[in-house]
């Protein structure tokens, strides 16, 4: 199966002061982070879908399977930005996606290879869980794009999530999967994090 990594990287991160494409971590960035945790062996491909200060977030070093897409259209929300994603990816012969915003680059690649794989298995949507909540990236499988395409624009995947729970495998996902960057206090304990462990 052709799965292609989406990383969802076009907001102005309001709250915290600046795209979050362009958020420091270690000696990278978070967008730099987020493609390379996908950039796994059953992932063809990963599609960085930019937006605000898209001339800055062009700058950062990312790895070589990694395409850049902008969406001119990013003010009208996420949605706007998974369809952009999308499009680049069927162009090049997506049977699946992984749909993960930038601002959860915790995420373990085992996790990621766990989403892959019941989408391999013939799951219409996989979704990593941690302790009874769901975490990124959310895995859709050909079948579920039409829905996707048809999602309100103010809930996107979230209202595809919510269709039909029926319809949604869960894996087993690491505390990252969970581990959003929202607002200053979270980048300064992420980096806190980062330093220490490194």
């Amino acid at each position: 199966m052709k799965v292609f990594a989406i990383v969802l990287a076009a907001g102005e991160g309001r709250r915290i002061g600046g795209p979050k494409a362009l958020l420091p971590l270690g000696d990278t960035t978070f967008l730099h982070r987020a493609c390379a945790v996908l950039s796994r062996p059953g992932v063809a491909g990963v599609v960085a879908v930019i937006g605000a200060e898209a001339d800055r977030v062009r700058e950062v070093a990312l790895p070589p399977e990694v395409t850049i897409v902008e969406n001119p259209a990013w003010r009208s929300g996420m949605l706007s930005s998974v369809l952009r994603g999308l499009d680049a990816a069927e162009a090049r012969g997506a049977e699946a996606v992984l749909l993960h915003p930038v601002d959860h680059p915790f995420v373990a690649p085992e996790t990621v290879d766990r989403v892959v794989n019941a989408l391999e298995a013939g799951a219409f949507i996989a979704v990593p869980s941690h302790d009874g909540h769901r975490g990124h990236p959310g895995g859709f499988g050909r079948e579920a794009f039409a829905a996707l395409r048809a999602a309100p624009p103010d809930r996107g995947a979230r209202h595809v999530l919510a269709e039909d729970p029926a319809q949604v495998t869960h894996v087993t996902g690491d505390p990252g999967c969970r581990r959003g960057v929202n607002t200053p206090a979270d980048l300064e304990a992420a980096v806190r994090e980062e330093r220490s462990s490194s």
